[in-house]
């Protein structure tokens, strides 16, 4: 294992991150007092020069290719280090009392949770409100994914890197160089950046509002400046924009770029997109149905546009909300704790467990019944009309059981501090899954201010757990990672 090309790399992560936080602190400096100015200059000198120093160091190495085991040690190493640095402007400025609520709130943004500590979101300043959330932008892509579109620059390959970050079972190349992949699924996400800001500006939001909304739903993150979250608006057209951009933000991006590019035949014959897309509107619908029978919304209209925004941020692991769904039915609120299980499509900036696996499990589960009954049978699983190997069905499983036992895990060490079983294992789901808000407790109207430091340092680790797929953090505790 070369730790010193982990160290350089991880120090062009920190570099990039100190310059997206001059962004904020210009803003800062127009204006805010000087606490919070400090509180962001201050930290960009300290990562800047640690950077700079550890780039020098490190500049003659002969060693320029990642092996995996680089590959799964760096993405953590860089992700803690995000969080770490990423969390000083909140301490430092005083807007959060300790290192830990700063440390949550920032794993929280970079991982793409949305779950927050804070009571009183508005009365930050709104230079602490973008970097909360531009931490969602730049995670949701992957900070170490835009790293990989600078390696060339340090003379290393990234093939080790985009692949134990990349979420989701498989990392399809859009083209031969992983660099120029890296950039493309860039370039996507800046332009459904741009075009989202556009559209909700239409809508009567101002730029900032506008702009770290659209960081939140491309992201799938679920910040918002506002403590009613886009409820705030009351607008039909926001949330129309807002479920549309959040559906996009959970495909898979290779399906974006065939889209442009063409073969486009492929892309609707991706048995994922069809089971996702299928999953959305058979919730949407359940949701509408039982909404509308219960009488809470006035129109039908109205109806279906906060269930179907409303499923499109649970599957998508997004977390916005346009209304308390705590005080929905029963049966639209069992409906979204399923939605919390499934997740977004792979190769998208979502969480969960991702509809691949679940339609592999589900499809896995019928051809085991076909082979009770036809023994001898030669039988294929297939996705998108391409066999899928038994090694990819084994990964999966073994994915699918280590993902409920740490949901399982977390829910434990929740409810051990004294807390309900459905304010532990949504909690659980929601910090796992990347979601933010659950149920009880931690309700769309509520936050994790309540916990003990130690819970959030778990919730932490399980919100970093969960985004980098659990297999890349977990192997580090495993020996055999750590044998020559």
């Amino acid at each position: 294992m070369n730790l010193r090309l982990v160290a350089r790399i991880t120090a062009a992560l920190v570099l990039i991150i100190a310059a997206f936080m001059l962004i904020p602190a210009m803003m800062a400096l127009a204006g805010e007092n000087s606490r919070t100015i400090i509180a962001f200059l201050a930290p960009v000198a300290f990562m800047a020069a640690s950077a700079i120093l550890v780039l020098v160091g490190t500049r003659n190495l002969k060693v320029r290719e990642l092996t995996p085991r680089d590959g799964y040690l760096l993405v953590s190493v860089s992700w803690l280090a995000a969080a770490a640095f990423g969390a000083l402007p909140f301490y430092l400025s005083g807007s959060m009392s300790t290192y830990t609520d700063a440390f949550f709130e920032t794993m929280s943004g970079f991982t793409t949770t949305g779950a927050s500590i804070l009571t009183r979101i508005e009365l930050l300043p709104k230079s602490l409100l973008f970097w909360r959330s531009l931490t969602h932008w730049l995670g949701g892509m992957g900070i170490v994914v835009l790293t990989v579109a600078v390696l060339p620059l340090l003379g290393i390959g990234g093939l080790q890197l985009i692949r134990a970050e990349a979420p989701g079972p498989s990392v399809d190349r859009l083209t031969p160089r992983i660099t120029e992949t890296a950039k493309i699924l860039w370039y996507l996400y800046m332009a459904f950046t741009l075009l989202e800001i556009v559209l909700l500006l239409f809508g009567g939001m101002n730029l900032f509002d506008a702009t770290t909304h659209t960081f939140g739903t491309l992201a799938t993150g679920g910040f918002s400046p506002k403590n009613t979250s886009i409820g705030y608006y009351h607008s039909l057209y926001i949330n129309g924009v807002i479920t549309v951009f959040m559906l996009i933000a959970g495909m898979n991006f290779a399906l974006h770029f065939k889209l442009l590019t063409g073969p486009r035949k492929s892309v609707f014959r991706d048995s994922e997109l069809k089971a996702y897309l299928l999953i959305f509107f058979v919730a949407t619908i359940i949701i509408t149905l039982d909404l509308f029978k219960g009488g809470l919304f006035q129109t039908l209209s109205e109806t279906v546009s906060h269930a179907a925004f409303q499923s499109a941020s649970i599957l998508t692991t997004t977390g916005y909300s346009t209304t308390d769904f705590e005080k929905w039915p029963f049966l639209s609120q069992t409906v979204l704790v399923f939605l919390m299980f499934i997740g977004g499509c792979s190769g998208s900036t979502g969480g969960g467990i991702k509809v691949i696996r679940i339609v592999t499990l589900f499809k896995q589960g019928f051809k085991e019944m076909k082979q009770l009954v036809h023994p001898r049978a030669v039988l294929t699983l297939k996705l998108s009309g391409r066999s899928v190997k038994n090694s990819i069905v084994f990964a999966i499983s073994g994915f699918f059981f280590l993902y409920v036992f740490l949901v399982l895990i977390v829910t434990l060490l929740v409810a051990s501090a004294e807390h309900d079983i459905l304010t532990s294992l949504t909690t659980a789901l929601a910090t796992v899954g990347n979601i933010g808000p659950g149920l009880g407790l931690v309700g769309p109207a509520e936050n994790y201010g309540f916990y003990p430091d130690w819970i959030k340092w778990v919730l932490s680790f399980a919100m970093m757990i969960g985004r980098l797929e659990i297999y890349t953090v977990m192997v580090l505790f495993t020996p055999v990672f750590w044998k020559r």
